[in-house]
C-alpha cells in the first residue's frame, strides 16, 4: 500500500521502466544507486545491466519485502535509510536512476551535487514541470534558478513524459524522465562561485524587475555601470540571460565591493 506521506506512486508498467533503463545509459561497469526502489521491478532491470546496484528505502514494510524477494541476487544490496543522508563518499563512481518523491525533488537532486566528483548522471522521475525548469532556456517562462544551477553543474535533457495514470496511485500531474550528465567542469568559470549563484536568486527573485533593479541594493556601485560594463543592457531581466553572461556578470560584481 502506497504511503501519501512518503509521496509514494509505484510504477509497475514493464516497457516504461525498461525505458528508464535505457536512457540512463547502464553499462555492466557501472554503479547504479536506486533512490526509492518501492516494489523493486526497476531494481531488477537495473541488476541486470550494471554491475552493483545499491537501493536505497526509507519505508520499514517495503524494505523488508524486497529484501525477501531480491534474495540470492548477489549484485543488489539494500539498504533500509534515507538517501539525503547516505554516505555517497564511499562506493566510488556511480550513476543514480531514481523516481522521486515531488516534495523532496530539490533536496535529492542538491544533496546529490555535492558527491558530484564520483556521480556520473542522474537519471530521475519528476514533476514534469520541474523537468521543464531544469531543462529550459533563457527566455522562457520555466527558466529560473534551478535551471541555472543545474545546467551550471551538468547537461540535462528531457528523455520522455509519463503519464499520471501509469502510477499506482495515480498523482495529480504528469511525470517526466529527465537525465543529468554531470561535466567534469562547471559549465563556466567564475571568480566567486558563491556569489555567482547569490546573483542568480538576486537576479529570479521577483522576476518582473530589470536588472538593475534586482541587483541594486547587491553592491556598493553603480549597478547600471557594472552591468554596462559587462555588456549588459541594464533594462533586461534575469530570465533573458544566459548562464555566461551570469558569470561575467559575477565577475564584474566580485570585482567590486559588495554588500554582504
Amino acid at each position: 500500500m502506497a504511503r501519501r506521506r512518503l509521496g509514494q506512486h509505484f510504477l509497475l508498467d514493464p516497457s516504461i521502466l525498461k525505458r528508464i533503463v535505457d536512457v540512463a545509459g547502464i553499462t555492466p561497469s557501472d554503479t547504479v544507486v536506486e533512490i526509492g526502489p518501492g516494489h523493486g521491478r526497476l531494481t531488477r532491470l537495473l541488476s541486470e545491466r550494471a554491475s552493483r546496484v545499491i537501493a536505497i528505502e526509507i519505508d520499514p514494510y517495503l524494505y523488508n519485502r524486497l529484501k525477501e524477494e531480491i534474495e540470492g541476487i548477489d549484485n543488489i544490496t539494500l539498504i533500509h535509510g534515507d538517501a539525503l543522508r547516505f554516505s555517497y563518499d564511499e562506493i566510488g563512481r556511480f550513476k543514480v536512476v531514481a523516481n522521486i518523491p515531488y516534495y523532496i525533488t530539490t533536496p535529492i537532486i542538491f544533496g546529490l551535487l555535492e558527491h558530484r566528483e564520483r556521480l556520473i548522471s542522474m537519471t530521475l522521475t519528476v514533476q514534469k514541470e520541474v523537468a521543464r525548469r531544469i531543462v529550459a532556456s533563457p527566455g522562457t517562462k520555466d527558466y529560473g534558478v534551478l535551471s541555472v544551477i543545474m545546467q551550471y553543474y551538468g547537461e540535462p535533457s528531457l528523455k520522455f513524459i509519463i503519464p499520471r495514470g501509469a502510477f499506482r496511485p495515480p498523482p495529480d500531474v504528469d511525470s517526466a524522465v529527465i537525465r543529468i550528465d554531470i561535466l567534469k567542469e562547471p559549465r563556466v568559470k567564475v571568480k566567486d562561485e558563491a556569489n555567482f549563484f547569490r546573483i542568480v536568486r538576486a537576479a529570479f527573485g521577483q522576476r518582473r524587475k530589470t536588472l538593475s533593479n534586482a541587483l541594486k541594493s547587491f553592491v556598493n556601485a553603480d549597478i547600471k555601470e557594472i552591468l554596462e560594463k559587462a555588456g549588459i543592457e541594464p533594462m533586461r531581466r534575469g530570465e533573458s540571460l544566459t548562464i555566461e553572461e551570469f558569470a561575467r556578470l559575477s565577475d564584474m560584481i566580485t570585482s567590486n565591493e559588495i554588500k554582504r
